[in-house]
């Protein structure tokens, strides 16, 4: 290669690094020229944007100031105007006050003035006692100088003289008063009862302590059992009655010693076989109905008991207490046709006696009223009745009548003579009462309170004739080994306390329900 051909190729190619340093130089500022745009139009948008948004926060801030002050406009305005209505009390309290106030000082004033013309009536009244005293010394004296007696001796002589008399009189009087009560009691007493016997004659029934129940035919005892027999004993638990389901067609028979749970058993056995439906909910309604419906029966029981027996109306509470006798019965015998007996009788003999009739038939008709709380209230049932009496405001002669017919208090006026003799023909006539009936009953009493006496019970029924003791326990309170210690603890009680034929099975039911509503 030649030197021109060398420095040519020179030549040309400084030349090329010429033109492309020349071409990245305008591309560089190209480049920078539209960084540098770029740059000004975010700064220009940035710029807007903050512009707008502290635009945006000053008007939400206006906004929210607007509507504080406002608020607290309308907050100031209620506080002035409660100020106001507050003020405007005060006012009118404090002129109530001050009339008060003037009547008061009146009202003193006036009690200052009498305070001291009594004091003057008392200085006056003094002095004419002190005056009366003295002439009464002057005449006494002027009686003893005449007499030569003084006025002690005198008096002495007197009382002697008339306590011998009438010593002599009261002895002449009452040995005469017991000839004749002695020759004439027997014979009036007997006159008397016969009349009130002949003039009335009840009627008696022995009760029984099962009620038959006829069914549309033999399929419904199916129903009533249950599916593994859930429906008798959701049935059994809520009455605590026995359903007996045997073979005889078309029945199913009720065993319970209660005759008001018996009988609401009944109601609500009948219920539920005309309506079909038979399961434990259904079956827990018809018995709270069942239940309230006998309420309401034996307050009109009460009512209708006064109205037989001829007495006035009676306070409500009185006979709702009534009422519950209607499904009482003491040796098999009625305890309420029992006391409207007594009613009868006792007014029968006042009518002889010349006494009243009416507080001798109301005497007669509440006697027995106490045996309506014998599970309530502990203590014999003629003082448990009469204090439950005296509580809702009847007399006291009445009173007396109905807590001295057992003798238990002594007899303060003749009514309650009436009634002592009245329960006893009463009690006595034939077929009226049964004592293995009583006995039955008190056993199965015995039983039901042996249970309820331990802590954490809710409920307690005999069943089975008294052969099982059914008891339902706050699941609350005792867990599973409570129960069975409990079972075992009763067993061990009645064991050591009652006297039974076989043996008694002890059944404690522990059951826990939780029951939400879908709304």
């Amino acid at each position: 290669m030649t030197s021109e051909t060398i420095v040519a190729a020179l030549v040309c190619s400084g030349m090329t690094g010429a033109l492309a340093f020349a071409y990245f130089r305008m591309k560089e500022r190209a480049l920078r020229a539209e960084l540098y745009a770029r740059e000004q139009e975010a700064r220009e948008k940035s710029r807007r944007d903050l512009e707008a948004m502290t635009l945006e926060a000053r008007l939400k801030a206006s906004e929210e100031f607007s509507k504080a002050r406002s608020e607290l406009e309308s907050s100031l305005a209620e506080q002035r105007n409660r100020l106001v209505q507050a003020e405007l009390r005060i006012v009118e309290r404090e002129g109530v006050v001050s009339r008060q106030l003037d009547r008061f000082a009146q009202q003193e004033a006036e009690l200052r003035q009498r305070s001291e013309l009594l004091e003057l009536a008392r200085s006056a009244n003094e002095q004419d006692r002190e005056t009366l005293r003295q002439l009464i010394q002057e005449r006494r004296a002027l009686l003893e100088q005449a007499a030569h007696l003084t006025s002690v001796s005198a008096r002495t002589l007197l009382l002697k003289e008339v306590e011998s008399e009438a010593a002599k009189d009261a002895s002449d009087l009452s040995r005469r008063i017991l000839e004749e009560a002695k020759s004439n009691a027997e014979t009036e007493a007997r006159r008397i009862i016969g009349i009130a016997l002949q003039r009335y004659a009840g009627a008696h029934t022995f009760e029984t302590t099962t009620a038959t129940v006829s069914l549309t035919g033999d399929d419904m005892k199916g129903r009533i059992i249950g599916r593994e027999g859930r429906n008798i004993r959701s049935f059994e638990a809520v009455t605590g009655v026995t359903v007996l389901v045997d073979d005889t067609p078309n029945a199913v028979v009720l065993s319970g010693f209660d005759p008001v749970r018996r009988e609401v058993a009944r109601q609500a056995m009948e219920r539920l076989i005309l309506d079909g439906r038979i399961h434990p909910t259904r079956i827990e309604e018809v018995v709270g109905t069942v239940n309230l419906e006998m309420d309401a029966f034996i307050g009109q029981t009460g009512e209708n008991a006064a109205f037989r027996a001829g007495v006035s109306p009676l306070h409500p509470d009185i006979a709702r207490a009534l009422g519950k006798l209607h499904f009482r019965h003491s040796f098999s015998q009625n305890v309420l046709e029992h006391c409207i007996e007594v009613s009868h009788l006792c007014g029968l003999m006042a009518a002889e006696l010349g006494e009243d009739v009416a507080a001798a038939k109301r005497a007669g008709l509440l006697h027995d009223i106490g045996k309506a709380m014998s599970h309530e209230i502990e203590g014999p049932h003629a003082i448990v009745g009469a204090n439950f009496l005296k509580q809702l405001g009847e007399s006291p002669e009445i009173i007396n009548a109905v807590a001295s017919h057992h003798d238990e208090v002594p007899h303060e006026n003749l009514f309650g003579v009436l009634v002592s003799a009245g329960d006893a023909m009463s009690a006595s006539r034939p077929g009226s009462r049964s004592e293995s009936m009583t006995t039955y009953i008190k056993r199965l009493e015995n039983l039901e309170q042996i249970a309820r006496n331990y802590p954490g019970v809710e409920k307690a029924f005999a069943v089975q004739a008294g052969r099982e003791l059914r008891v339902l326990v706050r699941p609350d309170q005792l867990d599973d080994h409570a129960a069975l210690r409990l079972a075992r603890d009763i067993a061990r009680k009645i064991e050591d306390e009652l006297l039974y034929p076989g043996q008694i099975r002890i059944t404690v039911i522990r059951e826990t329900r939780c029951v939400e509503f879908a709304k």
